[in-house]
């Protein structure tokens, strides 16, 4: 997003705090793009929000909650009446629908879904019968087809009909008689052609095709990788659901890679920044908790060694520490796997390659600063046999480090379980109970008569 924009968005957002400027809102608003209105009506709180929103036009109300996170739209649709969200849903097309559907009272949606036609109506039962993670829930059925026994100048024809507000609409989906996918049809090839030659001849037959059971993150990458502006969405039996376009393809990438980075914080990237104070207690309880469980069983390994931390208390001094260097190697390679793992990169055949190649790193790491650590532990205590513990003490946890960052995270995806979401917890909880056992341990044995 451009800094002019954000600007632009910045200036909105201190201008719906204003009631003499809240009329002039709308007109500003519409000079934006709909991603835009979105992200500026998700900085603002709530009632800024509801009044801001209602000065819209109703088709940018709907195209800006298109864009919105599913909370931040939620808490919009709550603060409506219901004959106000009655109407707004009224307007919105299959599509919209079809985005909006968790976010909805079941009554409201009901009632929206009796009154579209027959059309529409088996539109939305054939996307309802793929999951919210599937390219077949939401491909676009805004789509140009075109037989295959067509001539070019049907296709020129077709082509005519597009209004200049039409995107990703560069080529035909051609199909059969069946409605079986065939092909593309670029409106580049047509360039200079007869218009009575048949188009089987043009039809571009090599474009990647997206499954209607893929995976979403999947099928976006697909398409953000093809080159093409949009891909068809097929579903087993080959007959064309819709199309997947570049830009919503993007849009689901970046929604992928927001969701990756707020789960390393426990959190979940539909969350609205204003969101009701008990509803993001409640959310953030859950993760609070289980770190709660995770620092008792920490504590419970430090308690073993109480005799140790009694008689010698410099190990009381150095143990963040030795938790600190492992936790650090750890994170550094859980986000390089996790990383790997999204991308595809990750395989059986190179798995203990990387684990072989973290351990290299993590020892060669580990040997080193723990030279540096037991050196300045020795001139610090004046204690040879403390500098040896704390040194050794760090290579082991180093190593386990970086052997946890890379199991960790292949085990979760193994058992079907974000890494990004829970790896983090765990690999701190190992290397704090690891890191600790195995200095107070060594303590133990060295340091007491």
């Amino acid at each position: 997003m451009a800094e002019t924009q954000l600007l632009d968005i910045k200036e909105i957002v201190r201008d719906s705090f204003d009631e003499q400027e809240v009329e002039q809102l709308g007109v500003k608003l519409s000079q934006l793009e709909p991603e835009e209105i979105a992200v500026a009506l998700e900085a603002m709180p709530l009632e800024q929000r509801i009044s801001t929103w209602q000065s819209l036009h109703p088709d940018e109300q709907i195209h800006a909650l298109s864009y919105m996170r599913d909370d931040a739209r939620e808490n919009i649709f709550k603060q409506l009446e219901a004959p106000e969200l009655s109407v707004l849903v009224e307007r919105m097309d299959v599509d919209d629908l079809i985005e909006m559907l968790d976010e909805l009272p079941a009554a409201v949606y009901q009632e929206a879904c009796s009154k579209l036609d027959a059309t529409d109506k088996e539109w939305l039962a054939t996307a309802l019968a793929y999951t919210d993670e599937q390219c077949g829930r939401y491909a676009d059925h805004d789509v140009l087809t075109i037989r295959n026994n067509a001539k070019i100048r049907d296709a020129i024809r077709l082509f005519k009909k597009l209004n200049e507000d039409a995107e990703y609409h560069d080529a035909l989906m051609v199909v059969d008689r069946t409605g079986r996918y065939v092909g593309m049809l670029l409106s580049i090839s047509l360039l200079g052609q007869p218009s009575h030659l048949p188009i089987v001849e043009f039809i571009d037959d090599e474009a990647p095709i997206v499954d209607g059971e893929m995976d979403l993150d999947q099928g976006s990458d697909i398409v953000a990788r093809s080159g093409y502006t949009a891909l068809a969405v097929i579903d087993e039996e080959g007959k064309l659901l819709g199309r997947l376009s570049i830009g919503e393809a993007l849009e689901n990438v970046r929604r992928s890679l927001e969701s990756q980075f707020m789960h390393t914080a426990g959190l979940d990237e539909t969350e609205d920044l204003f969101a009701p104070v008990m509803n993001s207690a409640k959310r953030r309880a859950v993760w609070l908790g289980i770190n709660l469980l995770t620092a008792f069983l920490a504590s419970w390994t430090i308690g073993l060694f109480e005799a140790t931390l009694q008689q010698v208390v410099a190990l009381a001094v150095l143990m963040p520490i030795v938790a600190s260097m492992g936790g650090i190697a750890g994170s550094q390679t859980l986000t390089l796997i996790i990383r790997g793992l999204a991308l595809g990169q990750i395989t059986p055949q190179t798995y203990w390659t990387l684990l072989r190649k973290e351990l290299g790193v993590g020892l060669i790491n580990g040997v080193l600063w723990a030279a540096v650590i037991a050196v300045v532990t020795y001139f610090w205590f004046n204690d040879l046999i403390i500098g040896t513990v704390i040194g050794l003490a760090i290579v082991i946890n180093i190593l386990v480090a970086a052997a946890s960052g890379v199991v960790i995270p292949v085990l979760l995806e193994k058992v079907k379980i974000d890494p990004a979401l829970s790896g983090s917890v765990i690999l701190t909880t190992i290397t704090d109970v690891i890191g600790f056992f195995v200095f107070l341990g060594l303590g133990s044995l060295l340091l007491l008569p």
